[in-house]
């Protein structure tokens, strides 16, 4: 018999105690096991208490969520650090991931009713990328410029890797000289036409931090010599719900809303703001 507590299997059982939880706010273990029962992923097995806590630390280590009792009347667990699950990062970014995927995998009676996007650079090379980044190895790779129409094959020390309307790219130092005095430089991945880890390793900077180097910035247009300005947006109330929902960039505030419009500041670098708005 397949071992039903593995790899995926086992992910989507995490994802589903995060969500009711989620969306219950405060639960007891009773309830949370009713609700179980009631799903197809239980397959009518109760979930041993004991299961129930190793599952609780795996979700914390996994995606750094937080589910405590409150150990007083009904003894209901919720999530410590709900706030966490709608900020931006790697951990958030896995568990909204993983939602998606659990409600997709749920869905294979009604899959030609729904449409995906598909992200065309993160397959092939990403994973190979993501490898060199854990041991700072040298990648070789060939990136294809559009403008000259050509292929280049050079040496990079892979910095980072970002995420941005469904393409991956890739920051990091070239070793050629001239481009290498010239900071980190982004690569997009659906442009690599090869990728090679090679033995060679390099230092990290103990000073390069990827969000301070994009801070301010939009998608992934970055500079090392930036100024952030404050600037200010006023949109029509009826325009003002698109935005507000779907907030320009990270740092956008509503400073004042009234019947016929909204002002919206965003901490934006001086190269942008022209492009941007």
């Amino acid at each position: 018999m397949i071992n039903n507590d593995r790899g995926q299997s086992l992910i989507t059982k995490y994802v589903w105690v995060i969500e009711t939880i989620y969306r219950r706010r405060k639960i007891s273990f009773k309830e949370l096991n009713e609700l179980w029962l009631r799903d197809d992923i239980s397959r009518g097995v109760d979930i041993p208490k004991r299961t129930f806590d190793n599952w609780r630390y795996v979700i914390w280590d996994m995606f750094g969520i937080s589910i405590i009792n409150e150990n007083r009347g009904e003894y209901r667990y919720y999530i410590e650090n709900e706030e966490d699950i709608s900020k931006n990062g790697l951990r958030s970014w896995l568990y909204n991931t993983f939602c998606v995927s659990n409600a997709l995998a749920n869905s294979q009676s009604i899959k030609d009713r729904i449409i995906l996007e598909y992200v065309p650079s993160g397959q092939e090379y990403l994973q190979t990328i993501i490898e060199a980044m854990k041991e700072n190895r040298v990648l070789n790779i060939t990136h294809y410029n559009y403008w000259k129409d050509q292929e280049y094959n050079f040496d990079v020390q892979p910095y980072c890797v970002k995420l941005f309307r469904q393409r991956w790219y890739l920051i990091g130092l070239s070793t050629y000289t001239y481009f290498r005095k010239q900071g980190p430089r982004i690569y997009s991945l659906d442009r690599l036409r090869h990728v090679h880890v090679k033995d060679e390793t390099f230092v990290m900077p103990k000073d390069w931090d990827a969000k301070v180097y994009f801070a301010g910035c939009y998608g992934i247009i970055a500079s090392l010599n930036k100024q952030i300005k404050n600037i200010k947006l006023k949109v029509s109330a009826g325009q003002a719900n698109y935005i507000r929902d779907f907030p320009l960039h990270e740092s956008q505030e509503e400073i004042e809303r009234n019947g016929e419009y909204s002002i919206f500041t965003h901490r934006i670098c001086n190269l942008l703001c022209t492009n941007l708005f």
